[in-house]
């Protein structure tokens, strides 16, 4: 087992990792829309799912991985009317590759945001 760290995302804001990769695998912690510095962004969710990409991205890349790679997301957003708009962003990523995905809503977030993303992806 091997706990997976970068400095291009945030750290971990409790007793938990960015990811650990077991056997060839990645499993993301969530990831919310914090700078890489810890700072929150502000704006909708469209701005707030850019930086939890952003995120995303640093985190596989420490693995070893891509989103090329991803074999599972799972979204949680605040408000289920946000999904079109969650989706023009997600697909962006996500345009050719589309891995196997949940999205739920859920009544709140760490830190009051209004979307966290987890992935699982294969090692490269």
């Amino acid at each position: 087992m091997k706990v997976v760290q970068t400095d291009f995302a945030p750290q971990a804001i409790g007793p938990y990792s960015q990811g650990i990769v077991v056997n060839n695998m990645f499993y993301s912690s969530g990831q919310i829309p914090l700078t890489a510095e810890g700072q929150l962004i502000e704006g909708g969710v469209k701005e707030q799912a850019e930086q939890v990409f952003k995120n995303l991205s640093a985190v596989l890349e420490a693995a070893g991985a891509s989103f090329e790679t991803v074999v599972k997301a799972t979204v949680f957003i605040k408000n289920m009317d946000d999904f079109a708009a969650i989706n023009e962003v997600y697909g962006a990523y996500f345009s050719t590759h589309k891995p196997a995905r949940s999205c739920v809503e859920v009544a709140r977030l760490p830190k009051d945001v209004l979307i966290e993303i987890e992935l699982i992806a294969l090692v490269k």
